[in-house]
């Protein structure tokens, strides 16, 4: 039985993502089957870009003087 994803790690998560991913590639699960997994691949999906996020969101770049004492706190900006 699959674990509730509310439970998964970040880790866990993309990884059954990507089994998901891989067995609709092939293309030979039945229709039912195909509809369950991109339900749950797209539940998946959804729990990793709020992981991410709220990951973003605590990480900090600080900038630091010629002492290296923090000068100055900065919103990390993903590039």
């Amino acid at each position: 039985m699959d674990r509730p994803i509310e439970e998964l790690s970040f880790e866990d998560a993309l990884r059954e993502l990507e089994t998901i991913v891989s067995q609709l590639e092939t293309g030979n699960a039945p229709l039912d089957e195909a509809i369950r997994l991109y339900e749950r691949g797209d539940k998946l999906r959804r729990r990793c870009a709020e992981r991410l996020d709220a990951a973003q969101a605590r990480i900090e770049a600080i900038r630091l003087d010629a002492e290296g004492r923090p000068v100055t706190v900065q919103p990390f900006a993903a590039s």
